[in-house]
């Protein structure tokens, strides 16, 4: 038997049993239902863009559902006698079938109800609950998840589970279960939680420490998601500039030039008050009007290039680094096109010139920077 049965005041034992005993006749029709509504889930996403990583359902086995209709309720008042939290736990539990919807990133849970609950005609939404919002609000970490319970409607299958209930039980198709969203990350660190934490056998046999140290790791997993939730936001911001029809295609101004350097090049920043009109001038020098243009002028492998040519004594910022890059790649051309009469300017573009040159030489004879 299971812990919680086992510590259940003798009274409630037989009717939990019998309980049990009505489950475990009926269960092989409820695995019937869980395969049927959770082949529904997945056809959600069939053609979906958002692909979840696995969705799996399973069926409350006889063991855990004897242990959940042996919770108690505290009694209404010192000495009086216990109740059963679930009276009739087959009609009051809502977790008896599961389906469990595993994604990748944090921003795909919400991608996720959304589909489910937009599917109207099989599912009527009859609750929705986030179980990080309490944990969010006190400022403390737990168990993240994003929880509906959904009721079948008029389902065939259901009915044929119904029809193996008392005789009292309407037949009509329409059945709660609950559905689980979360992360892969989350679903990790649950399972682990509910096997240590949650099956203890004895509840004396538990230290707080283990209760601090699954705090701390949850603490650490929400990090690691939303770092990998910004990774996918970059990636995406990215990936966009080389749409030569849509963001890549969008003109170059100060505010764009620092967008776009701010994405790709986030170690290499300058103050925040400063002023990104000139980047914007030697752009436009050279026709460079768009942001894939600019997108492929700062182009890593060339500005490891450039920072080995010139061996910088000191970390350049934005506005030298791009000089140079469009030094490098224009050559004389940059200096005839954005020196004009400054011939300290024109020295120092000079200068780096030939350090370009020597470099390139060195390591393909007979190469010059223009």
């Amino acid at each position: 038997m299971g812990a919680v049965f086992d510590r259940l005041d003798e009274r409630l034992k037989p009717e939990v049993e019998e309980s049990a005993r009505q489950y475990e006749r009926i269960r092989p029709a409820l695995e019937a239902v869980t395969d049927d509504v959770t082949t529904r889930i997945r056809a959600i996403f069939a053609d979906a863009e958002l692909q979840p990583l696995f969705i799996t359902g399973r069926t409350k086995t006889v063991d855990s559902f004897r242990d959940k209709a042996s919770r108690m309720l505290e009694p209404d008042e010192p000495g009086g006698d216990p109740q059963l939290e679930f009276p009739h736990p087959l009609r009051d539990l809502h977790d008896l079938v599961g389906v469990r919807v595993i994604v990748a990133l944090p921003h795909e849970v919400r991608d996720a109800a959304g589909l489910i609950k937009r599917r109207r005609n099989e599912f009527d939404v009859r609750s929705d609950r986030e179980k990080d919002i309490g944990s969010v609000e006190s400022g403390t970490y737990g168990y993240s998840s994003r929880h509906l319970n959904l009721r079948t409607r008029q389902n065939d299958v259901v009915r044929g589970y119904q029809e193996t209930l008392a005789e009292n039980i309407r037949v009509t198709g329409n059945y709660i279960f609950e559905t689980q969203i979360r992360t892969i990350l989350a679903h990790a660190w649950s399972e682990i939680e509910h096997d240590i934490r949650f099956k203890k056998v004895d509840p004396r046999a538990w230290s707080p420490y283990l209760d601090r140290q699954f705090t701390a790791t949850a603490a650490m997993l929400e990090a690691v998601e939303s770092t990998f939730e910004e990774l996918h936001d970059r990636y995406l911001a990215v990936t966009g500039y080389w749409d030569t029809e849509g963001e890549g295609a969008v003109a170059l101004d100060p505010d764009r030039i620092r967008e776009i350097w701010q994405t790709l090049l986030p170690h290499v920043d300058r103050k925040a008050d400063d002023d990104w009109g000139w980047a914007a001038e030697l752009l436009a020098a050279h026709d460079l009007g768009t942001t894939t243009e600019l997108a492929g002028l700062l182009d890593a492998e060339a500005i490891t290039e450039v920072r080995k040519a010139l061996d910088h004594r000191y970390s350049p910022g934005p506005d030298r680094l791009l000089d140079d890059m469009l030094l490098w790649r224009f050559g004389r051309a940059h200096i005839e096109l954005t020196a004009g009469r400054d011939r300290q300017r024109q020295e120092s573009l000079r200068r780096r010139l030939a350090q370009m040159d020597t470099y390139r030489a060195a390591k393909t004879p007979g190469t010059t920077a223009g």
